[in-house]
């Protein structure tokens, strides 16, 4: 079965932590050992593990990816506007896949599950497979 997390996003580039949402879609699959797939349904955002304890890291992942990968180059072809947000995306990936024990996930002490955005603000869809 597949269930669909909402995230609202609120800026153009952030990185939107969604573990509490994950941990719930988990716990209310009941399966207690297994792994649980995420896929963005969108290609311009992302998801991604990253540390959620200091604010400041994903801060800062937001501004590096902005610098290595401007929002405005000559070369872009896309008439939408919105090439280097599509560029971003492939950098990080749409999917991510974690690990279910004692239902839960399996993250490490200062890590949290991200939605990385980079064509917001929007409403966005995360599509999640839950298995045992």
């Amino acid at each position: 079965m597949i269930v669909y997390l909402e995230v609202r996003t609120s800026q153009r580039n952030e990185m939107v932590n969604i573990g509490h949402q994950v941990r719930d879609a988990v716990r209310a699959s009941g399966v207690t050992d297994g792994v649980v797939h995420l896929w963005s349904m969108h290609t311009t955002c992302a998801l991604t593990v990253n540390e959620s304890a200091d604010p400041d890291v994903a801060r800062d992942m937001v501004w590096k990816i902005g610098d290595l990968v401007p929002h405005n180059e000559a070369e872009y072809r896309h008439a939408e506007g919105n090439s280097d947000s599509h560029v971003k995306t492939s950098l990080f990936g749409p999917g991510l896949t974690l690990l279910i024990h004692g239902g839960d996930i399996i993250l490490g002490t200062w890590q949290g599950v991200f939605l990385a955005e980079w064509d917001g603000p929007r409403r966005r869809r995360v599509a999640v497979r839950i298995s045992s």
